[in-house]
């Protein structure tokens, strides 16, 4: 997703989420500047949210504190390591880990960026897990989007070992990561939890939100992905029946972000193709917020609905399309907002 537009809707979203969460507001805009305590940063899951937000977190501590990191993608460690791994008085100011458990016995603070609930469960739990090696000294801040009965297991488990446990899910996609102005939802059992996760936080995002008690950070994330899932939807149908209709797309989606029907879909991330010159859509909807991703997130939304007996009517006819989709060979690797080229083949 592109820097420039998420930059604005990171600017945007704040306000909102202000809105909801007003009885917590206090907590969210103070800036803490601080220089980490601990010999040494862990960061587990450089994929393509995990190594921009790796990154900002090594350039915001890097003065003070060594790193280790973890992927099972050793291209993408080695690429890590070969790039900031450069201080000529220091060789092991990064070092790769072999598996979890050797980056909870050398660091102490410790984010996990992982794709779904499985993968967190087998870094955390699995063989030569972060569980064998954390202890009261560790905090832990899972990235992750899960669903919350996940997060609520690793938090009680962690919780067992006396280790913090923070779920701090984000917003603002791959542009976002890469420019530091994500917005992390966040759920701890404690506003001291909170308090110290908040610093390690800020090098990756522009607004951390404080959500209440562990888990609730997820409640946060798959409720604002379920509206997302169901606006990129209904943004790829109008623009779609406008451009048939013989209507001009960037003249349809300057009225439309003027009026009633204006939405981040329509005004930041437009699905139609030359809409935004820098758009997924314009670069043939690479990079950006995968199809199976949003499929696994509306998975969660719909699983969470049939848990609390909620009526999800749109959202569980979002997740059937973007379900549909994401088992396209064609659209597997596509950005969600493919939802647009989709509909437009299909109406052939």
């Amino acid at each position: 997703m592109l820097g420039s537009f998420l930059t604005r809707s990171a600017q945007a979203q704040p306000r909102a989420i202000s809105r909801l969460a007003s009885p917590m507001a206090s907590l969210r805009f103070k800036s803490t500047s601080v220089r980490s305590k601990v010999k040494r940063i862990g960061f587990v899951g450089l994929g393509n949210m995990g190594l921009p937000m790796a990154t900002n977190l090594f350039k915001g501590f890097s003065a003070d504190t060594d790193f280790i990191i973890y992927d099972i993608n050793q291209t993408t460690t080695s690429t890590f390591l070969k790039d900031h791994n450069t201080d000529p008085s220091n060789k092991d100011k990064v070092k790769v880990a072999s598996s979890p458990l050797e980056v909870a016995k050398e660091a102490t603070v410790i984010v996990t960026m992982l794709p779904a609930s499985q993968h967190v469960e087998s870094v955390y739990f699995g063989k030569d897990g972060l569980l064998e090696g954390l202890t009261a000294e560790h905090l832990v801040m899972d990235a992750s989007t899960i669903d919350q009965s996940m997060a609520t297991k690793v938090a009680k488990v962690l919780h067992e070992k006396g280790t913090k446990a923070i779920d701090a899910p984000v917003s603002g996609g791959t542009g976002g990561a890469q420019a530091g102005t994500l917005t992390f939802m966040v759920g701890s059992r404690t506003n001291g939890d909170f308090d110290l996760a908040k610093p390690y936080l800020e090098k990756m995002g522009k607004n951390i939100v404080y959500c209440g008690t562990n888990g609730n950070g997820q409640v946060a994330k798959i409720c604002n992905n379920m509206l997302l899932g169901i606006s990129m939807i209904a943004t790829s149908e109008t623009m779609n029946l406008g451009v048939r209709m013989g209507m001009d797309p960037k003249l349809l989606a300057g009225i439309l972000n003027t009026s009633s029907g204006r939405c981040w879909s329509s005004e930041v991330y437009n699905p139609c193709p030359g809409v935004q010159e820098n758009s997924a859509a314009t670069r043939g909807y690479t990079g950006g917020f995968g199809m199976p991703l949003m499929a696994k997130d509306l998975r969660l939304a719909v699983n969470a609905a049939v848990d609390t007996k909620s009526t999800v009517m749109l959202g569980a006819l979002a997740q059937q399309l973007y379900n549909q989709m994401a088992a396209n060979k064609e659209y597997e690797h596509l950005d969600f907002s493919a939802a647009y080229k989709w509909l437009s083949e299909n109406a052939k």
